[in-house]
């Protein structure tokens, strides 16, 4: 039996979007009437077709039954840790490493580290994403000593800060040892695969989590990665881990998604992801992508590559925007966030 799945695409924006959604012809992505659809792309491992949404009703009725039921997810509205999600929410990134494919070696003493926290949030940052193990393509593992020894005296200085405390790591050593001090969010780039106690600590603890996909670990992903249907696999996978967090007695909703670019992929797998990222929505959470400064940038641009890749960053997070991405992990924070203001002030 084939299974079928739902994508919301040709999107409306601002002003265009409101009208379009008042005269009926559009549904409103995630509760926001500024970023709305009028076409779903309907998808199976053997063909895609699209139709638009005054169509839907014309379906089978087992199709159109499993359609409806993906639109109640796509449509409603988006909340994570409290922070309402109808405008796009900026996570920034700080590596503690010597090695990060980035910024390894910029922040890696408490001062330097202390002076990048108070920048971003000057500049209006509410989650920051902290970690002490670089996990970029080609990268062997640290262990976990060494890696909270990277860490530590950061996070013991910022307990008092407000701001949500996003823990990239895969160890639930690392995790236990954070939470004693500040600790808000789980972001394990392994999907809770790297460490067989991380689930047994979410449930304990209840905090929320991003579920990441990659294929392979650091060391090796990057070597011919290959998928049959790389956006299905993906969605499956986070099928498969949403239950399986069901079933170990996590039952809050505080989830947010990332598939992962260049973790496990190449240009084609990334770009794919990219081009057609709003068929996540139909799970109900919110979605994050993690394109800053990442590698496809450079075989894009070719011989316009720059070190901080500012200009694909801002390029590929705006189509993240307009394609209903909630949530986007970046470097260049304030660069990014004024980006993003100057296209919606100009799409009023």
């Amino acid at each position: 039996m084939l299974r079928y799945y739902t994508r919301a695409c040709n999107f409306y924006y601002g002003k265009t979007s409101l009208e379009m959604v008042k005269k009926k012809m559009a549904f409103p992505l995630h509760g926001n009437r500024e970023l709305s659809f009028d076409t779903i792309e309907i998808l199976s491992r053997k063909k895609t077709r699209k139709i638009n949404i005054k169509k839907i009703n014309s379906l089978s009725n087992s199709l159109k039954k499993k359609i409806k039921k993906d639109l109640i997810n796509i449509r409603k509205k988006k909340v994570f840790c409290k922070i309402n999600l109808q405008e796009p929410l900026l996570v920034g990134i700080l590596n503690l490493t010597p090695d990060s494919f980035s910024d390894g070696g910029k922040y890696n003493n408490t001062k330097l580290a202390l002076n990048r926290i108070n920048l971003l949030l000057k500049a209006g940052c509410k989650i920051i994403d902290i970690g002490g193990e670089s996990t970029r393509p080609g990268s062997k593992g640290i262990d976990k000593y060494t890696e909270w020894k990277r860490i530590k005296n950061l996070i013991k200085k910022i307990k008092n800060y407000k701001f949500l405390l996003s823990l990239d790591s895969r160890k639930t050593f690392i995790m236990r040892k954070a939470i004693k001090y500040k600790l808000n969010i789980v972001n394990d780039v392994s999907g809770f695969s790297y460490d067989n106690q991380t689930i047994k600590f979410l449930k304990d603890t209840n905090l929320p989590l991003v579920i990441n996909h990659s294929k392979g670990d650091p060391e090796t992903m990057q070597k011919k990665p290959s998928y049959k249907n790389v956006l299905l696999e993906i969605y499956d996978f986070f099928v498969k881990k949403i239950l399986l967090l069901r079933n170990s007695g996590i039952k809050h909703n505080n989830i947010i998604l990332d598939p992962g670019i260049g973790f496990g992929k190449n240009l084609k797998h990334n770009i794919t992801i990219m081009n057609k990222i709003s068929i996540f929505h139909s799970l109900g959470f919110p979605v994050m992508l993690g394109s800053s400064r990442k590698r496809f940038i450079k075989y894009i641009s070719s011989k316009n590559d720059s070190k901080n890749r500012l200009g694909g960053t801002l390029a590929s997070s705006i189509h993240a925007v307009m394609n209903g991405v909630q949530m986007i992990r970046v470097h260049d924070f304030n660069e990014i966030t004024q980006g993003l203001k100057v296209f919606k002030f100009i799409n009023k």
